[in-house]
């Protein structure tokens, strides 16, 4: 198949430090080309693949101190994906709904993976005005806002089996926090935790503009006396950093929509206590992978038992379910039935519909 894959324009594809979505549509497009598709990544021009190329900005936009406003590049980066769209037979976006009206003459042969949270009131109209747009959830989870909308499928992120080293005998005597430093990822909560217990705590965390204040006047008088602060840091000092770890603390206070860190720590044979909030049910096999808790006192008690877990079978159920080949499978099965239904809408139409150039699509779950 010949496959475009559209990516945010933020980070690059891979990102260089933090970046959820741009980690995904990397380790997706990787592995397509691997299996012999035809791959074309729109993204900005610092990303490395092994797909064709197209740049769309000169640098990852948050990388770029000249970008104030992120909208008149991806106008460009649309006006480029549609210019070419005839060449593909699926157009792959991770940008929200941004396409919806350029794109909606093709629905049929569009997939809109959706990254975010669909809890927020102006997003409901937006899946009611546009209906026929196949829509793929990352977690059953985040779908439920908006259960009634055009999905195709859930499919659960994936990474490569031999991206994060499994530590089995970690040295780190610590318990690790990592992502974002922002109110609905509550690291004062895992400062309590790790306060509570006498276990030391590193963060390692990119700090937004937006979540500044927040870290400044709720987390930094905390760091210190057994909690320290790392800042943002790459993929290989990631797995470095999990690996060692004794516990990975994922302390949510919002609906996570998937939390890739979770498979991350996973990878790594670092079991996970997780907030009961968002996907954490679905990615977190309680006893297995994890243990999942409602407060803090619960995670509290949840530690001891954390600890004593089976690295191994951590990592074994990493393997059993979230390899980037699974997740590229998934979506080469959906790509397929979307063609498949692309035929027999073309059918009925010329025989019901003449002139009718507008295909939709059902939801496929």
């Amino acid at each position: 198949m010949k496959i475009a894959q559209i990516a945010p324009l933020m980070e690059s594809v891979p990102p260089r430090l933090y970046g959820g979505t741009e980690r995904v549509v990397s380790h997706l497009t990787e592995e397509l080309v691997r299996l012999g598709h035809d791959v074309t990544l729109f993204a900005s021009g610092d990303s490395i693949t092994s797909a064709a190329l197209v740049s769309c900005a000169t640098v990852a936009l948050r990388l770029d101190p000249n970008v104030i406003d992120p909208i008149p590049y991806y106008m460009l980066m649309l006006d480029r994906v549609r210019r070419r769209a005839a060449e593909f037979d699926i157009l792959h976006f991770h940008i929200d709904y941004l396409h919806f009206p350029l794109f909606r003459y093709l629905a049929g042969r569009t997939v809109t993976t959706l990254h975010g949270r669909q809890d927020l009131p102006d997003i409901k109209p937006i899946f009611l005005g546009f209906d026929d747009m196949p829509l793929v959830s990352i977690s059953g989870a985040q779908r439920s806002p908006v259960a009634h909308a055009n999905f195709a499928a859930t499919i659960h992120h994936g990474l490569p089996l031999n991206l994060m080293q499994p530590n089995f005998r970690p040295r780190g005597a610590y318990l690790a926090f990592i992502g974002r430093i922002s109110p609905e990822k509550r690291p004062d909560r895992a400062i309590a935790i790790a306060r509570n217990l006498g276990i030391p705590l590193k963060i390692a965390a990119k700090v937004d503009r937006v979540d500044e204040a927040y870290f400044n006047e709720r987390i930094a008088p905390l760091i210190g006396d057994g909690v320290q602060f790392i800042g943002e840091i790459n993929e290989q000092n990631k797995s470095a950093f999990l690996g060692e770890a004794m516990g990975l603390v994922f302390p949510i206070d919002w609906p996570e929509p998937f939390g890739l860190v979770m498979i991350e720590a996973m990878a790594c044979g670092t079991p996970v206590l997780a907030f009961r909030c968002g996907s954490v049910p679905e990615i977190v096999d309680e006893g297995v992978s994890g243990m999942i808790v409602e407060t803090v006192e619960e995670a509290i008690a949840a530690v001891p038992r954390l600890l004593a877990m089976d690295r191994r079978a951590v990592r074994k159920q990493f393997e059993l379910r979230f390899s980037s080949a699974r997740m590229a499978n998934d979506y080469v099965h959906l790509y397929r039935k979307m063609l498949r239904r692309i035929g027999t809408n073309k059918l009925e139409t010329e025989i019901t519909e003449p002139g009718s150039n507008t295909l939709e699509i059902e939801a496929m779950n």
